[in-house]
Formats: structure tokens, C-alpha cells, sequence
């Protein structure tokens, strides 16, 4: 009895301390409009999301590759036949950024935001359309990332009959400085839409409703209102500017690109030929001069054109298409390995000979038209080289955004155009070029071994999208160590392709080559023993468990069994999830329980994310530390809850929860329910330690639930003070 008496002050301490640190965090908040509160059947029009985000937050925009991590925002809308949705969504203003962490370029909003999806009525009357939105938020401050899920309506919107004779009602264009008026718009709609944030009750019977708002004059005063603030003009503006860092880079990339295409056999021995042209005959040399830069500028047209073909075809949703879909990635890297065998020389890629020789035709009439005819002729002459590097250009510039193609074919043109052109400007330097030789086919062969190992990426995407566990991490690295390691062995001349001459002596640039070769090999190699190899994170697929059973030295030795205990059960969803460092544990919080009672250890509940950034620094720097290391996997039954999973629960699991009114059909949305009802928090990562017979909420957990803590000692005094509680408990029964 007295032992009771004495746990009971600190009982109530600790719940104090415990509520203290609970918070249901909502750093963003949705509002709808539409561009104008009435139309006519057939006419096109916008619905309008406005977002306030609390300062130090920023909101993921729509348009990346969601491949990356970060959740993507997006709609899923009810359907109907009075609608139908006209492209993709669209961000405006949202800021472009290279993500060290994801290593790729993510859009985002700070402060405020807007995302517009426009839709095509179709039936007359009055119609409202309703919409549930999947976003996510985040904080560099202490690394908190918060999913959100929102139901949205839209409307309702007047919908007359088609008439011939209407004009189309548009919204007023304004000058670009209109991001005032923006915010303006953004801070007066919640009186007329009223916001369900994420995480709280519905305010109706009906959880995927929100509340309509006041009368219809009302929402179509604030409609007009935004429409006048915001044009389309603003949306179109802001597109480069966001893409401008990464397409920058994108355009180096593309010029060192045609570089290379310069110093390949069909290219190179040209360039004097080329050149002869334009400074012999008849011609002044101002007007050789003259013409070279037509010609150059030709090139560059021509090129640049393939690139507006591209972005024409691609339209707006081709990039995303391109990203997530199996179809495109299987052709590029159907596309990328036939380009590879290519230039290694098992067959030719030539355009048909009357194709050419008609265009060659036309060179010979001579004057302007002739000039541009002869680039033509140069960039058809030459397919069989730049064909693969173009087409590789174009295969990059498909995962990015609609200009990429154009921005990419530009960089390729100007440096594959320069040296025609300076070169006819200054023919004595022609006679520092080196000469034609064997040299030209070892870099064609180069670059085909480059085209190989790219191919990869292709079909590891839709490997990884589509869950196919075709090329898993270790044969990735294995089919690249490979082929450096080929590559090195042919740059020092151990074996030789079909198009080889004979090396009679290595050159100082073949060796160099070599070096780098086989120092590329020698990086990847620690890849297959789990080294995470940041330079190439963003080309290697997920690190999971390895094939290659020999711990590296200073990695702490850990179990690798797929349950804690041979008497546990085989954790649900450990068919493509899993614990990091070799730790084993779960996936289902029942199941874990169910476990740590037979075992008699303390429950360490995950609540973390694919697309948490600073779940996975935790894991990389305080998991992997021997001390946490040792204590999860003796001291605790370990189960991870990922709150942003895309499976499917069974029929029988889903269910409506009690704490927001919703249906929950994913594993995901399960686990950020329990989150929420259960601990009052909705950030990740966030830890807790539990005592299995007790039920999964805050007034039960060991010790105070922490989120991101980077001190190692911190995170240790946290286990250590749960596993003690646990202890002091089971002694008490």
C-alpha cells in the first residue's frame, strides 16, 4: 500500500509533464475559391486553393518528381458528370530547391500559397464540387514534418446552358506584382470558406463535406474578388522563375553533353571539313564569318526545335507521367541500352540514306537556305553519334519540368555549334586539333558504357514504383561495378570492340581515364556491405538489406532475424518494409504488443514517415550508435508505424475514426490516427515507450515521448529511463 502511495505523486507528474509536451500541430491552412462564380457549359474555369503557413513552415508544392520523399499535394476529387478535370494541378509562386537529403529538387510554399486545377463543366445547374487534398508540411527549426489531410468544396457555381453567342468570361490579367493582393485574398477567404484542418472533427454527418458557407451572393463577391488579384498571368510567370536554379544546371549538364559529342568519330573529322567551306572561295572573309555564324546558329535552331517537338508532346502532365509510370521508364531504358550496344559498336543507328542525300541536295543550291541545309545535313550526317546523347539529353529532361527539353537541347547546340563557328572565324587554330585516329572510337565506347549504366535508372524507377523487386539496391550496384570496371579494363587496353584499332602504347588521357574508372568501381564496392554512398543517392535505389553478409568493420554487429523472437509472429508488411541497421522488429502495432507481452520487454513505438527527412537522420546518426543500437535490439520490441504508407488495408480492417469522423483505408492514415487520438501529436519523428499490457495512449507511456533528438546521450537517457520505468512497474504486479 505504501509503495502505491508512493508512485502516485509521481504518477501525476509525470502525466502533467507528458500533456505538456502533446500538441496537435497545424501549421497549414486550406481555403477554396473558384475564378468566377458562374459559366457556361463547356467553358473552363479554376479551382483555387489558398494556403496560410505559420512562419518557419514551408508547404510541399505539386510539381516534383514524388518519387523523391516528400509528399506531393494533391486532390483526389468526387466524380461527376456535371465536370471533368482539364490537366494537372498547378502551383503558383512555389520555390524550387536542391534537397541535400532527398538529392533532388523539391517545390515548396513559405508563408502562403496557391494551387490552381481547372475543370470543364458540363451539364447546367448548380454545382459543387468536393475534394479531399493530401499535403504535407514541414519545419527546419527542429525538423517536425506534419501530414495533412483536408476535405475541400468548391462552389457552388452557376452553370448555364451552352450558347454560340456568350463570350468566355476570363479573369482580369494584372501586372506581375500582384503577390499583395495574393495574400490579401488569402487572408479574407475564411469568411467565406470555412477551414477543416487536418486532424479535427468534421462539423457535419458526413466526413468528406465541408461546411458550404455563407450565401451564394457572399461567395461570389470573394470569388470575383480573387480572380481580379490573381490572373493566370501570375501562374505562367512563376513557373521559370521557381525552375531556374535546377534548369541552370540542367543546361551545363546539356552543354558538357555536346562537348562530347564533338569528339566522337562521325562528328570530329567534320569540323575541318566543315570549316574549308566557309573560308575558301569566293567569299570575302567578313562574309565566310558572316555565313559560319548562320551556320552555327542553324545548328543551334534546329536542336532547339527537336526540344519544343518534346515539350509539345510531353503537355502538362508528361513529366509527372514520365516519373511514376512503368510504360515511359521501361522505354527509355529500352531506348537507353539499344543507344549504349550502339556506340559499343554491335550496330549502327543511321537515318535513311534518301533522307540525307535529299538534304544534302539542298546544301548544294548554295546562298542562305543553302547554309542552313548543309547544318541540317551535319546534324542528319552525324545521327549515329549525337542520336544516343540527344536522346539521353531528352530522357533526362523528361523527369523535370515542360521547358527542360528546350533549355536542354539549347546547351547541346551551343557547344556542339561553337567550334564550326570559331573555328571558321579563326582557321590557324585548326591546326592544333589533334588528329582522327583511334582515339575518337575509345570515346564512343566510353560513352556507351555511360549510357548503359543510366539506363539503369529508368527501370529501377519503375522497379521501385510498381514494388516489381526487379534491381534491388545490391544488383544495381553490382551491374555499375561491373561496368566501370569493364570500362577500366578497356581504357588500359585488356581487350578490344569491333571498331578498335590497334593500341601500340597507352596514352596519359586513356590512363587518367582508367584512374577515374576504376576509382568509381572502388566507391561503389562498400555499397554492397551497406555504406550509404551519398554522391549517389540520388541514382541508387533505397538502402534496404544487403546480399552480402560480411559486416564492415566498424559497423556494431546486430541481428538480422526477421523477428525478434523465433516465438514471435512474422511482422505483417515486412515483405517490403524494414527496420534500419539489421534491427528486427514490426509494422503493426498488435502484432508488437502481442510480442513484447511473450518476451516481457517495453514496446519502442516509431512513428515515423517515407518522406521524413529527419526520421532518417535519427536513424543514421543516434540508431546507429552501439549504445541505442544495443538497447533496441536486447532491451525492446521495436515497431515502426509509418504514417504516409499507400497500402491498402483489407476489408475487414478499414474502419471510421472516432477521433476525426473519417474513413481509414490505408495503412498509413491508420497510423496517423493512432498518432492522433491516442498521443495528441501529429509530427514525426516521435518516439514512445510503452508497457505492452497497457493501453497504446499518452497517460500510459514509460517515459516522457520525445521527437527529433540528434544528442546521442539525450536519446539513451530516454531509453534507459523508459526501460526502468517498465522494470519498476513489472516488479509492482
Amino acid at each position: 500500500m505504501l509503495r502505491r502511495f508512493f508512485f502516485l505523486p509521481v504518477l501525476l507528474a509525470l502525466l502533467f509533464s507528458f500533456a505538456g509536451t502533446a500538441q496537435v500541430l497545424k501549421p497549414t491552412r486550406l481555403t477554396t475559391v473558384i475564378s468566377q462564380p458562374a459559366a457556361r457549359v463547356g467553358e473552363e474555369l479554376e479551382l483555387i486553393v489558398n494556403a496560410r503557413i505559420e512562419d518557419k513552415w514551408h508547404l510541399y508544392a505539386t510539381n516534383f518528381d514524388p518519387d523523391l520523399g516528400p509528399t506531393v499535394f494533391s486532390f483526389a476529387f468526387v466524380k461527376s458528370p456535371a465536370y471533368e478535370l482539364v490537366g494537372a494541378p498547378k502551383s503558383v509562386g512555389a520555390q524550387k530547391h536542391y534537397d541535400d537529403v532527398f538529392k533532388g529538387n523539391v517545390t515548396y510554399f513559405e508563408k502562403t500559397g496557391q494551387i490552381r486545377q481547372r475543370i470543364r463543366v458540363l451539364q447546367p445547374g448548380s454545382l459543387t464540387i468536393k475534394a479531399e487534398a493530401e499535403f504535407q508540411s514541414c519545419t527546419d527549426v527542429d525538423g517536425k514534418c506534419i501530414p495533412g489531410e483536408e476535405s475541400l468544396t468548391f462552389g457552388p457555381i452557376d452553370v448555364a446552358g451552352a450558347a454560340a453567342a456568350a463570350p468566355r468570361e476570363t479573369a482580369a490579367p494584372v501586372a506581375p506584382a500582384t503577390t499583395a493582393a495574393t495574400t490579401a485574398a488569402t487572408a479574407a477567404a475564411p469568411a467565406t470558406a470555412p477551414v477543416v484542418a487536418a486532424g479535427t472533427p468534421a462539423p457535419t454527418a458526413d466526413p468528406a463535406t465541408v461546411a458550404a458557407g455563407p450565401a451564394p451572393a457572399v461567395v461570389a463577391a470573394a470569388n470575383a474578388a480573387t480572380s481580379a488579384a490573381v490572373a493566370p498571368a501570375l501562374a505562367a510567370a512563376a513557373e521559370p522563375v521557381a525552375a531556374a536554379g535546377g534548369l541552370w544546371g540542367f543546361a551545363l549538364t546539356a552543354f558538357l553533353f555536346g562537348l562530347s559529342a564533338l569528339i566522337t568519330p562521325c562528328v570530329f573529322p567534320l569540323i575541318p571539313m566543315t570549316v574549308s567551306f566557309f573560308t575558301s572561295g569566293n567569299d570575302s572573309r567578313s562574309r565566310g564569318i558572316l555565313k559560319a555564324a548562320v551556320y552555327g546558329l542553324s545548328i543551334i535552331v534546329i536542336y532547339v526545335l527537336i526540344g519544343v517537338v518534346v515539350a509539345a508532346l510531353l503537355g502538362q502532365d508528361g513529366p509527372n507521367l514520365i516519373a511514376t509510370h512503368w510504360l515511359p521508364n521501361l522505354i527509355f531504358f529500352a531506348v537507353f541500352v539499344v543507344f549504349g550496344l550502339s556506340f559499343l559498336g554491335l550496330f549502327e543507328i543511321t537515318l535513311p540514306h534518301g533522307l540525307v542525300n535529299k538534304i544534302d541536295a539542298q546544301a548544294d543550291k548554295g546562298g542562305w537556305i543553302g547554309v542552313f541545309f548543309m547544318a541540317l545535313t551535319l546534324v542528319l550526317v552525324s545521327f549515329s553519334c549525337t542520336g544516343p546523347i540527344v536522346g539521353t539529353i531528352l530522357g533526362l529532361s523528361s523527369r523535370g519540368e515542360r521547358i527542360a527539353p528546350v533549355v536542354g537541347m539549347l546547351g547541346f547546340s551551343l557547344a556542339f555549334a561553337l567550334p564550326f563557328t570559331l573555328f571558321a572565324i579563326f582557321p590557324a587554330w585548326l591546326k592544333s586539333l589533334p588528329r582522327s585516329g583511334g582515339w575518337l572510337n575509345t570515346v564512343k565506347v566510353t560513352l556507351g558504357f555511360v549510357e548503359l549504366m543510366l539506363a539503369l535508372k529508368f527501370l529501377s524507377m519503375a522497379d521501385l514504383a510498381y514494388h516489381w523487386n526487379l534491381l534491388p539496391r545490391d544488383i544495381y550496384l553490382v551491374l555499375w561495378i561491373a561496368l566501370s570496371g569493364l570500362l577500366g579494363l578497356y581504357l588500359l587496353g585488356r581487350f578490344k570492340l569491333s571498331h578498335d584499332s590497334d593500341l601500340t602504347h597507352l596514352s596519359v588521357g586513356r590512363l587518367l581515364m582508367a584512374v577515374l574508372s576504376f576509382s568509381f568501381m572502388t566507391y561503389l564496392v562498400p555499397g554492397l556491405f551497406g555504406a550509404p554512398l551519398p554522391l549517389l543517392a540520388g541514382y541508387l535505389p533505397p538502402q534496404s538489406r544487403t546480399d552480402f553478409t560480411v559486416a564492415a568493420a566498424s559497423a556494431p554487429a546486430v541481428a538480422t532475424a526477421t523477428t525478434p523472437n523465433a516465438a514471435c509472429e512474422v511482422p505483417r508488411y515486412g515483405d517490403f518494409l524494414e527496420l534500419p541497421h539489421g534491427l528486427s522488429g514490426f509494422f503493426d502495432l498488435e502484432q508488437a504488443q502481442r510480442c513484447a507481452k511473450a518476451q516481457n520487454k517495453p514496446l519502442f513505438i516509431d512513428f515515423t514517415g517515407h518522406a521524413c527527412v529527419n526520421c532518417r537522420k535519427m536513424e543514421a546518426t543516434v540508431w546507429s550508435d552501439p549504445q541505442v543500437l544495443k538497447r533496441l535490439q536486447n532491451d525492446f520490441v521495436v515497431v515502426a508505424l509509418y504514417v504516409d504508407d499507400k497500402v491498402e488495408l483489407p476489408a475487414s480492417e478499414v474502419y471510421v475514426s472516432k477521433y476525426d469522423g473519417k474513413e481509414k483505408t490505408t495503412l498509413g492514415k491508420k497510423n496517423a490516427d493512432l498518432q492522433l487520438a491516442a498521443f495528441n501529436v501529429n509530427a514525426q519523428p516521435y518516439y514512445v515507450l510503452l508497457d505492452p499490457n497497457a493501453p497504446a495512449d499518452l497517460a500510459h507511456a514509460l517515459a516522457p515521448p520525445i521527437g527529433y533528438e540528434p544528442d546521442v546521450a539525450e536519446f539513451v537517457r530516454f531509453l534507459d529511463a523508459g526501460l526502468a520505468r517498465y522494470r519498476q512497474q513489472v516488479a509492482a504486479r
